[in-house]
């Protein structure tokens, strides 16, 4: 016989304005916070790092612009303590246009059905540079338990349609973006069964794979070239005034990260704004049957990378980085 004596709590919903009587003072401020960012990150599948709150465009403010970690595609973020509005909708699109946004995401307590075919409508035209996501959140208590946020994803662009087709193949899907979404996934499920501190995104169709290192401008990010048959870890620098320094800085401390790493390649890239650090080494991933020794490799050099730049970069001393403008090239 089982236990009867074990106790279950009750799920009890709370009312949003419960918990954030103030939308602007309370609701975006929370939301922007790096633990809740993750949380909405999560959901939308896309790694968010704060840029901004109450960002002027023109008359207006946006709630909070984020960008991607790995791209520094801008990410528009609009949130609402009640049901979806037209004036909301047109904010979005003007912060989008006057930010140079890719990424437009709204969080509101719930997404009318006009506003819903309205986003589904814009993913199907705006081609696969651009993505909109809405999102509805809920507050959840277990018994007398403080509230946990709940996002529920209610639109979100067509990965298939936006992400693996080509200009040049009409609808079909590219094989090569295929493979590299498949290789990509099937890391992620390694990784996530490993177990690891690091933070695992969704996985896209391109040749590298970004994470974040805890300091803005800088990446990790691990790279699949089928051209050279090849795979690689590395550091990338992509600070769009500082680049060049912060790799002079790191350089000087090239005993002790090879110390530690092994021997890398240190690449400033004189023609090109960024820079890498890499360790590569052979790997053809249109073979499937190296994909085990090829993830065992890359989670192993991503968890000794993330270990070791993590803190030297944080230690380093750019100046007034912050007021920099961004940079908004990907890395790869």
């Amino acid at each position: 016989m089982g236990d009867t004596t074990k106790n279950l709590g009750i799920l009890k919903r709370v009312d949003l304005r419960d918990f954030w009587e103030d939308e602007a003072r309370e609701f975006t401020p929370w939301l922007a916070s790096p633990e809740n960012l993750k949380l909405l990150g999560e959901a939308i599948g896309i790694e968010l790092e704060l840029e901004a709150t109450e960002s002027r465009v023109g008359i207006f403010k946006a709630d909070i612009v984020a960008k991607e970690v790995g791209t520094d595609d801008r990410v528009i973020i609009e949130n609402q303590l009640e049901h979806t509005d037209h004036d909301h909708l047109g904010k979005l699109l003007t912060y989008a246009s006057g930010l140079g946004a890719k990424v437009v995401v709204w969080v509101a307590e719930e997404i009318s059905d006009e506003h819903r075919r309205a986003m589904d409508w814009l993913n199907e035209i705006t081609g696969d540079s651009f993505s909109f996501f809405a999102l509805e959140i809920e507050l959840w208590r277990i018994n007398d338990s403080d509230p946990a946020p709940k996002f529920n994803l209610v639109c979100r662009p067509n990965d298939w349609a936006k992400s693996l087709t080509s200009a040049d193949s009409g609808s079909e899907p590219s094989e090569t973006k295929l493979s590299q979404l498949e290789f990509w996934s099937a890391f992620v499920e390694f990784g996530k069964r490993k177990g690891s501190a690091i933070s695992f995104r969704k996985p896209r169709p391109q040749n590298w794979y970004s994470l974040a290192v805890g300091r803005s401008r800088f990446n990790l990010s691990l790279t699949a070239n089928t051209k050279l048959r090849r795979i690689g870890c590395e550091l990338y620098i992509r600070h769009p005034r500082h680049s060049k320094k912060a790799f002079a800085m790191l350089m000087e401390q090239k005993e002790a990260i090879e110390s530690e790493l092994g021997q890398l390649e240190w690449q400033e890239l004189p023609h090109r704004r960024d820079c890498r650090i890499v360790q590569y080494r052979v790997g053809d991933i249109e073979d499937r049957g190296q994909w085990p020794d090829q993830h065992t490799w890359l989670f192993e050099r991503l968890q000794a990378f993330h270990r070791v730049f993590s803190k030297h970069v944080r230690a380093l001393d750019l100046g007034e980085e912050d007021n920099d403008p961004e940079d908004t090239d990907e890395t790869g």
